[in-house]
């Protein structure tokens, strides 16, 4: 096996680890920042219900409620008007879900999945857990990203409706009947806050980002091998190539073969001005003999 080859399999390995690693890293940082971007619309989302909410109950609520005896409202429930206005952003954007999702709630459009009854019990299993679930799940051949927040009941207020049906306004039984929304307790867990986000578009820029950049680094590594193979070809493997034909010219007796060049100030040309020198020498000595 040449040295031309030795350093083109040993450079081409370094290349190809080179690309390995690079790539491990670079495909693991491109999909953790799409994960981080679809965290950052859910997490959007979500302060967005949280505002509705607050909103609703310090600005809407108080000016609705003296109607609660004559009709009931929904518009007055923080619930109802987070849920709402999110509807109105799922028209443009309808992969992107927020639901308040209830094991027994008023409004049966609000009753848990499966799934959603997976998240509030582990809410319940641990009320002090008050720090947002994050998870993925597949809807249909979709991956989607998902947060939750619990839904406590920590205001005496919200018992007046949610308690027994004859202690909630009239209006609000003729309007979603007797059999849903009661019996709730104060600091009871009684559902999540859940918004879903699609990783479709993130992840598929990430894919396309990836394959850019592996792209990008063979051209480099391309460029990189073909250089050092022409540096090596050049300044080692043809002066050595030469060498080894005037070694073996003189090796037969050819004495009046030409020197090498000396011009640089590398390692090949300290050894040929060496090998031109020894050369000379044995030119010499056999110049002798025959004399």
């Amino acid at each position: 096996m040449g040295l031309r080859l030795k350093f083109n399999l040993c450079l081409l390995g370094i290349l190809l680890m080179g690309m390995l690693v690079s790539g491990v890293f670079g495909y693991r940082m491109l999909q953790s920042n799409a994960r981080d971007e679809v965290m950052q619309h859910a997490t959007l989302l979500m302060e967005t219900a949280l505002a509705t909410r607050t909103y609703t109950t310090n600005q809407i609520k108080p000016h609705l409620d003296p109607r609660l005896d004559v009709e009931f409202l929904p518009q007055t429930v923080p619930a109802f008007a987070a849920t709402e206005t999110l509807n109105e952003v799922r028209k443009k954007f309808p992969e992107y879900s927020y639901k308040e999702a209830a094991l027994n709630p008023t409004n049966p459009r609000d009753r848990a999945s499966e799934w959603e009854t997976d998240i509030i019990n582990a809410y319940r299993q641990a009320p002090d857990k008050a720090e947002m679930i994050v998870g993925e799940r597949m809807q249909g051949d979709a991956r989607m990203l998902y947060i939750a927040k619990p839904i406590q009941i920590k205001n005496p207020a919200c018992l007046a409706c949610h308690t027994t049906p004859a202690m909630a306004p009239a209006s609000m039984i003729k309007l979603y009947g007797e059999s849903n929304g009661f019996g709730w307790q104060l600091n009871e867990i009684i559902g999540a806050q859940i918004v879903t986000v699609p990783m479709l578009l993130p992840v598929a820029k990430a894919d396309k980002a990836f394959y850019t950049f592996m792209a990008s680094l063979l051209g480099v590594f391309a460029v990189i091998f073909l250089s050092l193979h022409v540096m090596l070809t050049r300044f080692v493997l043809n002066p050595l190539e030469r060498m080894a034909d005037v070694a073996s010219e003189i090796s037969k007796g050819k004495l009046d073969v030409p020197e090498l060049d000396e011009t640089g100030k590398d390692e090949v040309s300290r050894l040929a001005v060496v090998f031109n020198r020894m050369a000379r020498s044995l030119k010499k000595a056999m110049q002798m003999l025959e004399q």
